[in-house]
């Protein structure tokens, strides 16, 4: 009963975020046939519109893409950070013992890829890509290994979800400090300071989603202005929500009980509405449920959605549109390097960590996981859509590089996507005979 209570929401998960993959696949390829059709003026000038506002004091006027980029997609690293909380306290990394399986998996498949990168670039001026192979897109990988449906253990998703969300987390740090420059400290104090006292107010139990969301917008807005990419913000704030209860169960489950009694006793009426006393109760009842609900569990539930259905896909659309005409510029040595690091580094890095501290007996294999299954999730790891472009965006701003960066990261991406799953595939039949 408890392994079906526990396992159910993970699967729930999984369903989720394949169903996303899908859905980024489909905006990519919608994003490149519009920027390759005769309506390609269109998508241009779309994401190049500018929206925003001025004031004598304050300014805020961005192109549509910037509001994607450095906005919506600060509600997807908003959402990354409550499932490290989440995995770090009371889930998959919460103990060494745990983590250290992903833990090392995710340190090679970061290690790796950018060292490769770094020993085969031979253009200063694309240096600044070093980043760019070191993420894994969740949403495409366990969509592709969703296909292969009972084909792969359970424990084979959690490891890839929990060494997925490690090397978001080494991303995120990353960012924050390879990819953020001229830092007005003054204002980042500022945010620095609201941020203190939101965590003040979460050791202290203390929550009300009205304060949370406004401290938010001042610190997301202050980390713009302070020079670090504002989706830092994102992650910084769900480290600030509250992850236990205000009250347990019990206690919940005690007053719920009296609630429901009173309501049923209380007298009816001949109109189709409420008493004046049920109305009370009803409210009661509300109240109580919003104290016996985790904050970061309940802002979790009702993002990943959100996320996984609007803000990734929107994402997808707002940056896979590279226009491959004939005239089209590319730096192939900038392509190959990105692709063989997703490809073969993340390939080589997951796996030789992995084994390696196996070997060590740091770690150990989640069950019904072998090293042939680590290889083919080793070589799936190296699909890095959503992450990779995003630091490419960062890495190249307004450069000619940008494009062959992205060309690099679906090329580098599509053949590791295939690679995994052929190397899953054929592992899993032989398992099963």
């Amino acid at each position: 009963m408890i392994e079906k209570m526990l396992v159910t929401p993970f699967q729930k998960f999984v369903k989720i975020e394949s169903f996303s993959g899908i859905l980024l696949f489909g905006a990519t390829i919608f994003a490149l046939i519009w920027a390759n059709s005769p309506l390609d003026y269109l998508y241009q000038n779309l994401w190049d519109y500018k929206l925003g506002f001025q004031t004598e004091h304050i300014s805020l006027n961005k192109p549509l893409i910037l509001w994607v980029n450095d906005g919506l997609m600060t509600i997807f690293f908003f959402l990354i950070g409550l499932e490290i909380k989440r995995e770090l306290v009371i889930g998959e990394l919460n103990s060494m013992k745990k983590a250290a399986f992903p833990f090392f998996a995710a340190i090679g498949g970061m290690l790796i890829p950018v060292g490769l990168f770094v020993l085969l670039n031979n253009n200063p001026e694309t240096l600044a890509g070093w980043g760019i192979p070191m993420a894994t897109d969740i949403a495409f990988s366990l969509a592709i290994l969703n296909v292969l449906g009972k084909r792969v253990p359970l424990s084979l998703k959690v490891f890839l979800t929990a060494f997925a969300i490690v090397d978001d987390l080494g991303a995120v740090l990353v960012i924050a400090l390879f990819y953020s420059g001229g830092i007005k400290w003054m204002l980042l104090a500022y945010a620095m300071g609201i941020l203190a006292f939101l965590f003040t107010l979460s050791y202290w139990r203390i929550y009300s989603k009205y304060i949370f969301a406004i401290a938010g917008l001042v610190v997301w807005f202050l980390f713009l202005k302070a020079g670090i990419h504002p989706t830092i913000a994102g992650v910084l704030m769900a480290l600030t929500i509250p992850i236990r209860q205000r009250i347990g169960v019990s206690t919940y489950t005690r007053k719920v009980s009296g609630i429901l009694e009173d309501i049923k006793l209380s007298p009816g009426k001949k109109e189709p509405i409420l008493s004046h006393r049920q109305i009370e109760q009803l409210d009661d009842l509300e109240d109580w449920t919003g104290l016996v609900q985790s904050p970061l569990q309940h802002l979790e539930h009702r993002l990943h959605n959100w996320v996984a259905y609007l803000v990734m896909p929107v994402f997808a659309l707002a940056n896979a549109g590279i226009a491959l005409g004939s005239d089209m510029s590319l730096d192939l040595s900038l392509v190959l390097n990105i692709s063989i690091g997703l490809v073969v580094g993340k390939g080589i890095g997951v796996s030789l960590f992995s084994l390696g501290a196996v070997k060590l007996k740091i770690a150990a294999f989640p069950t019904g996981v072998n090293y042939k299954n680590i290889i083919g999730v080793a070589l799936l790891a190296g699909v890095g859509f959503t992450m990779s472009i995003f630091i490419s965006n960062l890495a190249f701003v307004g450069s000619d590089y940008s494009d062959s960066a992205k060309v690099g990261i679906l090329g580098g991406s599509l053949i590791a996507g295939i690679l995994g799953y052929t190397v899953l595939y054929f592992v899993s039949k032989k398992a099963n005979k």
